[in-house]
């Protein structure tokens, strides 16, 4: 709440941006800071952590770069939808002795199914692919090299969906626009039937046809997966897809923004952007697609670009930087930094 006192200067919620708000950050976005008097009639600015103390003059109030005030209010949204993505698989299995007992289904028998092996899972999206007859929505997280036997078996399983008039929509990590073996498969398929995306993070892999059947792993081996036919889990699979694929960016856009003049490339902005979220080398490997030592020597390049000497002030230095205010950033694939 506010008071009373506040509220005649600045008559509104404090979870709302007013357009007096607005000018004073525009402002000190423009000349670097804002004095901290302007700042206390307008709470609203520090309600959405838009500006922080100086640490150099404590009348005087510095601003925080857009993108990374919009990213820690999109964040638990995003982590909402990862976290909800696997709740389902936890109860799909915790649910699934039941149902077999339960004497009055409404799903159809063997709504989960667990297929163990490849030869089974290869066999079970087969007989799905064969069926389907409108469209196949498929998401493919970078995990290195695809083996050619994989790339083939891929490949042919997509031109027979196509020769018969099925759409597809496939959803990859930024990283996929930089391997040359995955854009010479994209190319394979030129027409309006295949659509492709790419986005910086992807959790794990999901294919879906016609909306009545999805696969999705078990394992990090990916020697077991999941069948899954129930009505209401393949339509809230469906939903995660269309929320990634409308924050994707088409991959006939070309790459998603242009190496900045300063000389920090595509993939370090995505890494500066995960530094200033807190997270570790590893996790930021795993989530862009990339090998640690990879990632690692990204971070240094980094570091010596914004003249960082340790790793607390490289993400000081990110967030004073606004290298992060040319918005999501890119990734590339996983070659020399």
């Amino acid at each position: 709440m506010v008071s009373n006192g506040t509220k005649a200067t600045h008559p509104h919620a404090v979870t709302e941006l007013c357009e007096e708000g607005g000018r004073l950050y525009a402002n000190a976005l423009r000349t670097g800071r804002v004095s901290r008097a302007d700042v206390e009639s307008v709470p609203c600015l520090l309600e959405f952590a838009l500006l922080h103390p100086d640490p150099d003059d404590a009348n005087w109030m510095l601003p925080v770069p857009p993108s990374v005030a919009l990213a820690q209010r999109l964040n638990p949204l995003e982590h909402e939808i990862t976290e909800r993505r696997r709740m389902s698989i936890e109860l799909a299995d915790a649910f699934e002795p039941f149902m077999a007992l339960s004497a009055q289904q409404v799903a159809p028998a063997h709504s989960i199914t667990v297929l163990e092996g490849l030869d089974r899972i290869n066999t079970a999206l087969d007989l799905a692919t064969s069926q389907c007859q409108s469209e196949v929505l498929t998401v493919q997280p970078s995990r290195g090299q695809r083996p050619e036997n994989r790339l083939i078996e891929g490949l042919e399983r997509d031109r027979t969906l196509i020769e018969r008039g099925v759409r597809i929509r496939t959803l990859y990590q930024h990283v996929a626009r930089y391997s040359p073996e995955r854009l010479a498969y994209m190319e394979q398929f030129a027409d309006g039937k295949v659509e492709y995306r790419t986005i910086d993070e992807l959790v794990e892999r999901l294919i879906i046809c016609d909306e009545t059947v999805a696969f999705i792993p078990v394992r990090d081996d990916r020697q077991v997966a999941l069948e899954l036919r129930h009505p209401g889990l393949v339509g809230y699979l469906v939903k995660v897809f269309e929320f990634m694929w409308s924050r994707a960016v088409p991959l006939s856009a070309g790459a998603p923004y242009e190496t900045a003049p300063d000389g920090i490339t595509d993939i370090q902005h995505s890494i500066a952007k995960l530094l200033v979220e807190g997270h570790v080398d590893e996790a930021i490997a795993r989530r862009l697609g990339m090998n640690v030592r990879t990632c690692r020597a990204h971070i240094a390049k980094l570091a010596t670009v914004l003249g960082s000497g340790s790793r607390a002030q490289l993400g000081f230095l990110i967030a004073q930087s606004g290298i992060l205010d040319q918005g999501k950033p890119a990734t590339e694939g996983d070659g020399p930094p």
